[in-house]
């Protein structure tokens, strides 16, 4: 069993985005992250993507908005950001607070500074194979831990279990997509899917992202398969000092012997969401400044 380490994948990406940066002359990228409310997962978040951007060199701006804010008042906030020349790059970090609609709030960023890929246009674009958008992070950071794992999808059964806009969906997508890393036969399946186990055993690789801890038992894993672990689950652990740990959607002591590759969590597709978030901000930048 080979662990796939999205720590050093996603520290070789930063890596040359620093380098590319650094070539820049005048205004660096400039990534804007919006934060409604103060959801512990969300603050850790947008304190990482922070300190990647610092890292490699992009402008980042956080907004905190009031927890009360209304739906046209985070709208005006983002059309300003839209309409601001120096921003590039522009992120709502998700879950927003109930009474805000969450897809419209998506919608309302421009496409053209949609780095976290959730408009309607840039989920539009990765169905048509068009490369000017912006592929959301996660996915993308899948795609990414594959091929510099030496993983080639052509001709392979990927099962993704779990249907989300922010995984599911775009990843199925990419894994169909004609071209080079891709070319694979999809399956997707959800809570609503029959007799699951016969079907994620078919998989060559299987992509978790349900946001069930510890969900896929090792009956579920075909032997010599390849596992990319999405969730992130804190479960309540009274022998940490925060009282809890965080665990994948597998249960990885059983599955992971079975894999050929597999990632761990933390450590695994994690680090990647914020190393492509970063890419995509960079290629904003570009095609901004593009002609």
């Amino acid at each position: 069993m080979h662990l796939i380490d999205g720590n050093q994948i996603a520290t070789a990406l930063i890596a040359e985005l620093k380098a590319e940066v650094a070539t820049f002359t005048g205004r660096k990228p400039c990534l804007t992250l919006v934060r409604v409310g103060d959801d512990p997962a969300s603050v850790s978040y947008v304190k990482k993507k922070e300190k990647t951007a610092a890292e490699i060199g992009v402008t980042s701006r956080i907004i905190l908005p009031p927890v009360t804010i209304t739906q046209a008042e985070l709208f005006a906030l983002i059309d300003g950001l839209n309409a601001d020349p120096t921003v590039d790059g522009i992120l709502v970090q998700s879950p927003l607070p109930k009474h805000l609609d969450e897809v419209a709030v998506f919608r309302r960023v421009s496409p053209a500074k949609d780095v976290d890929g959730f408009n309607t246009l840039n989920l539009g674009k990765v169905a048509q194979e068009d490369d000017t958008g912006f592929v959301s992070c996660t996915p993308a950071g899948i795609m990414e831990l594959l091929a510099r794992s030496g993983t080639d999808l052509k001709g392979k059964h990927v099962v993704v279990l779990g249907r989300s806009l922010i995984v599911g969906k775009p990843i199925a997508l990419l894994a169909l997509q004609k071209r080079a890393g891709a070319n694979a036969t999809v399956t997707i399946c959800h809570s609503g899917t029959t007799n699951l186990p016969a079907l994620t055993r078919q998989a060559d690789v299987l992509i978790a992202a349900i946001g069930r801890p510890e969900f896929v038992t090792a009956d579920m894993v075909k032997p010599g398969a390849i596992v990319i672990d999405v969730g992130i689950n804190r479960v309540p652990d009274a022998t940490k000092k925060t009282g809890y740990r965080l665990t994948g959607d597998v249960h990885f002591p059983t599955v992971a012997p079975l894999c050929a590759m597999i990632t761990p969590v933390p450590g695994g597709v994690g680090p990647m969401t914020v190393a492509l978030l970063m890419k995509n901000t960079v290629k904003a930048f570009h095609l901004r400044a593009a002609p």
